[in-house]
């Protein structure tokens, strides 16, 4: 998941592996608004989704993603229900739906996309390519080619993704 408006053709990628019940994808946030802030549309972070089996909703929350996205408001939905990934856990799938109502999206349509199950093969393709490449927890960032673990530790993370930014966007200025 990219923001609605595209990034440069120039611009880094930085995958970024999550989900929505991961309490460290929660702490993640903060890295990659430092990172937005920091880069602009000269760093496309793209949101791609790895459900663990072990969170009973994340799945269920990758759809729901996708949904807010086609609504045209991903990142501040994958921001407010993160910041509730304890609810997420109690509540499930009627959090989701009220978190789109709060953020004034379409709530009936969430609602009818977790059942008809729309979004289904885009979190399946996410989560096959992120095993193919060697994810293992969440979260986990891939920017040039390089996998870096977050599920352990987030220490020292954003100062390697910016390194890494940094050498593959060759000083440009922003």
């Amino acid at each position: 998941m990219s923001d609605s408006s595209p990034a440069p053709a120039d611009a880094v990628v930085l995958d970024v592996w999550c989900e929505l019940q991961c309490p460290d994808c929660r702490t993640a946030l903060d890295d990659v608004r430092a990172l937005r802030a920091r880069y602009g549309d000269r760093l496309d972070v793209r949101l791609r989704h790895f459900p663990l089996e072990r969170h009973k909703h994340a799945f269920a929350a990758a759809q729901a993603v996708e949904e807010a996205l086609a609504q045209g408001d991903g990142w501040p939905y994958v921001e407010a229900v993160l910041a509730r990934v304890d609810e997420l856990g109690r509540e499930g799938e009627p959090l989701l739906v009220e978190v789109a109502r709060e953020l004034g999206l379409d709530a009936e349509e969430f609602d009818t996309a977790l059942i008809d199950g729309r979004h289904i093969l885009i979190v399946d393709a996410d989560q096959a390519e992120g095993k193919a490449i060697g994810v293992t927890g969440t979260p986990t960032y891939v920017i040039g080619g390089e996998r870096l673990d977050g599920g352990k530790s987030q220490e020292g993370l954003r100062a390697r993704i910016e390194e890494i930014a940094d050498r593959l966007l060759g000083g440009q200025k922003g």
